[in-house]
């Protein structure tokens, strides 16, 4: 008799991709070239970095979300770090911003999803000092937590997908499970441990970077 187990975090995310590969591919051309294209108009035009650089430390000395993280890091207990930075990956950067809009109005999340790119490319070339100093290291660090939040448009693009064509459940084959709302549980999963595992990265790598400025 075949046991009857949960399914893994990884698997039905991951059956998901393999189902959608084409669009999940075309997601990740356009993000990474979006990326590759920020880059470019910040060694083109240093003024524009200079620019984005001076208003996230602003940020960082006022009272906002990046400066709570600034002060978070600044304690230097990378536990603490990792959990504030998976916190507001998680709740502001992929769910408020791309899952939760992309619900009320289909494809919307796309807005922010793709404009972060940009943003992280404009600032990949910055002098790490200034980087760490203006964005307290981990809220414009990226690491592996892009493949996070293109997983999370991922999600949208499917949801919108089905808000515009709906399927119809197949109660022949006892399939009565709508499909985003299972998908949407399994991306959410998969989002939230590559949120987990590159907080837990980013802590200790920007903390450890912060040391030895310090020295």
């Amino acid at each position: 008799m075949e046991s009857r187990t949960e399914p893994s975090i990884f698997r039905n995310a991951i059956a998901i991709i393999r189902a959608n590969g084409r669009p999940y591919v075309v997601i990740n051309i356009v993000y990474y070239g979006l990326v590759l294209w920020g880059m470019i108009v910040a060694a083109l035009f240093p003024p524009l970095q200079h620019r984005l650089l001076a208003g996230l430390h602003a940020q960082a000395q006022g009272k906002t979300l990046l400066a709570l993280g600034a002060k978070v890091y600044a304690s230097g207990s990378v536990p603490l770090a990792a959990l504030a930075t998976f916190l507001v990956n998680s709740v502001a950067g992929a769910f408020a911003s791309i899952t939760l809009p992309s619900a009320l109005i289909p494809f919307s999340g796309f807005v922010v999803g793709f404009c972060r790119p940009v943003i992280w490319g404009l600032t990949a070339l910055a002098d790490e000092s200034e980087a760490a100093t203006c964005a307290a290291a981990a809220f414009a660090h990226p690491v592996d937590r892009r493949q996070a939040y293109v997983v999370a448009i991922l999600g949208s693009y499917l949801w919108g997908k089905w808000v515009a064509r709906p399927a119809v459940p197949d109660l022949r084959r006892g399939n009565t499970d709508m499909p985003p709302v299972s998908g949407q549980r399994a991306t959410l999963r998969l989002i939230l441990a590559l949120l987990a595992v590159a907080a837990i990265y980013e802590a200790a790598e920007v903390i450890a970077l912060m040391r030895l400025m310090r020295n």
